[in-house]
């Protein structure tokens, strides 16, 4: 939660009035992002290592009396795309297993008693992407993310007799730093591919997080939740060729 969305969405929860854990492999970023926000702590987490993932969630609930909300937003790294299937190596997918998918299982196996301790307010949302929904390349990414959108609702169904809600959000293209240096074909890109003309911000993300984990959602669960500026509801290339 050091950078991009996580830290977005920990400011976000912050302005709200919510005491925030940030948690990142890189705990020093995690330190710096905390130091921001009132009344936040921030712990090293590594979410491929269930030992780490328990004590990071012990941590919380030490330092705030109880645990409410998960973000799952940890993601392995991504490996450059492959034109061809078989060409993605085994470590890549690997990673994302481990990672992205496991590190999500981890989370909320840890997390998930305490959140049922939270009289009702408890709430797991989880960061996917379209890449789960569409073929946008890069098959070990999509595959995990699809993976935790299976995820979402088989746990759903178990947190609900709980007092639990487990939804995810499906990001379109974020300007995060990945993207720095590429002002020119983010435009590009929104003009040709995004119905609202734009790709999307990570506080866009973090505004969608924020209602999910909030009373104004108590009746939603189960939920994969696109925020991707229409991406896929309308195939602007598709359209384009049909115009022709």
């Amino acid at each position: 939660a050091a950078r991009g969305i996580g830290a977005a969405t920990a400011r976000r929860l912050a302005a709200e009035g919510a005491r925030v854990l940030v948690t990142d492999v890189d705990g020093e970023a995690a330190r710096a992002t905390a130091a921001e926000l009132p009344g936040a702590e921030s712990v090293r987490c590594d979410v491929s290592d269930q030992g780490s993932v328990d004590a990071a969630v012990a941590y919380a609930v030490e330092a705030f009396g109880g645990l409410d909300v998960l973000v799952n937003n940890a993601l392995g790294p991504v490996a450059p795309d492959r034109d061809r299937f078989e060409d993605e190596p085994e470590e890549g997918w690997a990673v994302q297993h481990e990672v992205t998918f496991l590190g999500a299982v981890r989370c909320a196996r840890a997390a998930l008693p305490h959140l049922a301790a939270a009289g009702g307010r408890g709430a797991i949302v989880t960061i996917g992407s379209v890449n789960a929904e569409a073929d946008f390349g890069n098959h070990a990414y999509s595959a995990a993310k699809a993976g935790l959108a299976s995820l979402t609702r088989t746990l759903a169904g178990d947190a609900a007799a709980r007092g639990v809600r487990v939804n995810q959000i499906n990001p379109g293209t974020i300007a995060t730093r990945a993207w720095e240096g590429k002002e020119e074909g983010l435009a590009a890109l929104a003009e040709r591919v995004y119905p609202l003309g734009r790709v999307g911000t990570p506080d866009d993300i973090a505004a969608a997080v924020a209602f999910l984990a909030s009373p104004d959602a108590s009746w939603i669960t189960g939920t994969v939740l696109r925020v991707d500026g229409g991406l896929l509801a309308v195939n602007r290339h598709f359209r384009e060729v049909l115009g022709d």
